[in-house]
């Protein structure tokens, strides 16, 4: 990964304890073998993990090169945009998703997050609706989590 490990591991795992302090306090469903903060639990967990990894690698590295390269990182418009989708699709997830839904939100979240990576229109809109689709269905149907549907409760399967 040519961009600032440091950085990067730093933010992924500070993102990933500011979603666990957010769903510290998601009551148990009674009658379910899982709750609503499973699937923000996990992620966070990845986001610290690969936070973790990143701050290791940097740190092996940094007799290669500089640990740390902020001259290179601020003036890159790429970067700074990225790490804008990266923030701004988190914030739209949480202000959005109970009017929405999941399924909506998080196939534009995805989009955002795969057009920031420079991955072409079509490709990043297939593999949105993929992967929404499969998380949903694994989520909702396999562990009954409840997730929001938003503007689509009326044709909630």
């Amino acid at each position: 990964m040519k961009v600032n490990d440091a950085f990067w591991g730093v933010l992924f795992m500070a993102l990933g304890a500011a979603v666990l302090w957010a769903v510290r306090d998601y009551p148990n469903i009674p009658g379910q073998p899982v709750g609503p903060a499973l699937f923000p639990g996990l992620i966070a967990g990845g986001l610290c993990l690969a936070g973790a990894v990143l701050i290791f690698q940097g740190w092996r590295k940094r007799t290669e090169a500089p640990w740390v390269e902020w001259d290179d990182w601020v003036r890159s418009p790429r970067h700074r945009s990225a790490l804008a989708v990266l923030l701004g699709s988190v914030l739209f997830y949480i202000l959005v998703s109970d009017a929405l839904g999941f399924l909506i939100t998080s196939v534009c979240m995805m989009v955002a997050l795969f057009r920031a990576l420079q991955v072409p229109w079509r490709k990043s809109l297939f593999w949105a609706v993929v992967a929404t689709v499969v998380v949903h269905f694994a989520f909702y149907k396999l562990l009954r989590v409840n997730l929001p549907w938003g503007v689509l409760t009326p044709i909630a399967w």
